[in-house]
């Protein structure tokens, strides 16, 4: 009987009270957040790509003016793109440190705890923004010193944190999602690079969506990159527009992440197996 309430999927009602599975969930996100202050070296090669892609590809195609993105300069059209890139190779391969914790043991004594399995999953999610902020304060600065007009009023701002979180958050779960099923970390680094520039390419992040053929337009529409990109360069720069609109992007996002939520957690008991 207790082992088939352990491998069942978590549901509402094992939640409990609400301030004891955020304290949880937390206290998850916290233990990740320590990894990282302790060995920062990841996070800092995190931030090479963007800086390459701002510099070179978006300094070049911005004198080019091949592609067509209204009033706004090529540049301010790809920082958000380039923004919505960061967030999700930063976050895509984070599952691989689910197989390393697996592999010491340390994901049974979290099991073991009382904390369902949603608090886990989530509170994993939730640590992955945490890098992503980071590399946001450093594509904010780098498009600064470039000339990129940017939204700096507090509105704008919160809405920026916020879709930023929301796709950490997205592509983090994925990413635990890819750990549970893939046992090994070298076929999790295949599926990863597999994953990565499909989505990345088959977004609006450095170009419009009116570029697309018919057929691409279907797969941008269901690539949840496409609506943080959306609301990315709705509320990032002067002069951006979103196209899907910034509630359509929000509620698209959210609902990507809660059923990536719930997939995440009826297959976490797995990697004990």
């Amino acid at each position: 009987m207790s082992s088939e309430r352990e491998l069942r999927p978590v549901v509402w009602v094992e939640i409990g009270k609400p301030i004891d599975f955020a304290r949880q969930t937390f206290a998850v996100a916290e233990a990740d957040v320590r990894k990282l202050i302790h060995d920062p070296v990841e996070l800092f090669t995190r931030m090479v790509q963007p800086i390459l892609w701002l510099l070179i590809f978006g300094e070049v195609f911005s004198r080019v003016r091949a592609i067509p993105t209204g009033e706004l300069r090529y540049l301010d059209f790809m920082t958000p793109g380039i923004l919505a890139q960061s967030v999700l190779f930063g976050s895509i391969f984070y599952g691989i440190s689910l197989i390393w914790e697996r592999d010491l043991g340390i994901v049974n004594k979290f099991l073991v705890s009382p904390a369902p399995r949603l608090a886990l999953v989530l509170g994993r999610g939730l640590s992955s923004t945490v890098r992503s902020l980071c590399q946001m304060v450093l594509v904010f600065v780098l498009a600064g010193l470039l000339g990129v007009r940017l939204r700096l009023a507090i509105g704008p701002l919160a809405g920026v944190i916020a879709a930023v979180m929301l796709g950490s958050a997205i592509f983090a779960t994925f990413s635990l999602i890819a750990a549970c099923i893939v046992k090994s970390r070298e076929r999790f680094m295949g599926i990863g690079q597999v994953l990565t520039m499909p989505l990345f390419f088959a977004s609006n992040a450095i170009y419009p969506l009116s570029l697309m053929p018919r057929w691409l337009r279907g797969v941008s529409a269901a690539n949840p990159l496409s609506y943080q990109v959306d609301a990315l360069r709705g509320l990032m720069v002067v002069g951006g527009k979103s196209t899907f609109g910034i509630g359509v992007d929000f509620a698209a996002m959210f609902f990507v992440l809660a059923l990536l939520l719930a997939v995440a957690t009826k297959l976490y008991p797995r990697i004990v197996q």
